[in-house]
């Protein structure tokens, strides 16, 4: 039976926002020691050893699919987004890289459009100007190194997006057990080649380090779940935004990192999009 209790369940959103957050403070610090190779392969490999016994314990999941192809599409899409998002966590403020993330639900519904045949609604062009607008001030072009910087985490969202609608398309035949699973170790085997090839040993502070990146980001997922479950979508989905305050709150106590007013401008753009993006393709 279904439960209905939006206090609760925002309060699970704002937890995974922070644990997000947490997360991405956590890659950029080993971004210092580590390179980006080694933090997505690292990250992906504790997310499974975290996630394996809870699916192991599951009964009545069958783990056989016909559709193969498209989970190995979302997994290669999916650690794509990781490599650019992780790269522009390295190199931009933290609070930066995070809105640059949360830039997915802008892109989502032209990638359905064009794959999907699921035609926007009107409005949606208002929160695509809007979001773009907002990628813009962030990134600014006019910089050098912070341009290029911004425009791969920028594409993060973009390659995020793709995943999103690869992963709709799979639900219409494969339930969400088997969709994680699959995710998870074809993510692992993908970002483990790239990491063998660029392996330079890991010290005993990179791997706690690393330890905290996966379970932080297997707990926020795993609060964002819950949240999802205990009220409706339109509830929740702005409260992960959070993540963005609790990021440049991190930022600014290890990093001394500041939002000049073109980022806080860029901020309300793009969280404004997001929502409206959100909303909009719901209803």
């Amino acid at each position: 039976m279904q439960i209905d209790n939006p206090r609760l369940g925002a309060a699970f959103a704002v937890a995974a926002g922070g644990l997000f957050a947490v997360m991405g403070s956590l890659i950029k610090l080993a971004s210092a020691q580590l390179p980006n190779e080694s933090i997505v392969f690292l990250r992906n490999l504790v997310a499974v050893a975290a996630l394996l016994p809870v699916f192991l314990g599951r009964r009545g999941v069958s783990f056989r699919t016909q559709r193969f192809g498209l989970h190995l599409m979302r997994a290669g899409f999916g650690v794509a987004a990781m490599y650019c998002f992780f790269y522009a966590l390295g190199q931009l403020p933290l609070a930066d890289a995070m809105l640059l993330n949360f830039a997915m639900p802008v892109f989502i519904p032209w990638i359905a459009w064009a794959w999907l045949g699921e035609r926007p609604r009107w409005q949606v062009h208002v929160a695509t100007g809007l979001g773009l607008l907002g990628i813009a001030l962030i990134v600014k072009p006019t910089g050098a190194v912070a341009s290029t910087a911004g425009l791969i985490g920028a594409m993060a969202a973009v390659f995020a997006a793709v995943a999103m609608v690869t992963v709709r398309r799979l639900s219409s035949t494969e339930p969400a057990p088997r969709i994680v699973l699959y995710f998870a170790a074809l993510a692992v085997l993908l970002s483990g080649i790239p990491a063998g090839l660029h392996w330079e040993g890991l010290s005993l502070q990179a791997a706690a380090i690393m330890l905290g990146v996966g379970l932080s980001a297997t707990a926020g997922q795993l609060c964002l779940t819950r949240a999802y479950a205990l009220a409706r979508a339109a509830e929740i989905g702005t409260l992960v935004y959070c993540t963005v305050p609790f990021a440049a709150a991190l930022g600014w106590l290890f990093w001394g990192e500041a939002m000049d007013q073109e980022t806080l401008l860029g901020a309300v753009c793009v969280i404004g999009a997001g929502a409206l993006a959100n909303r909009w393709r719901r209803g």
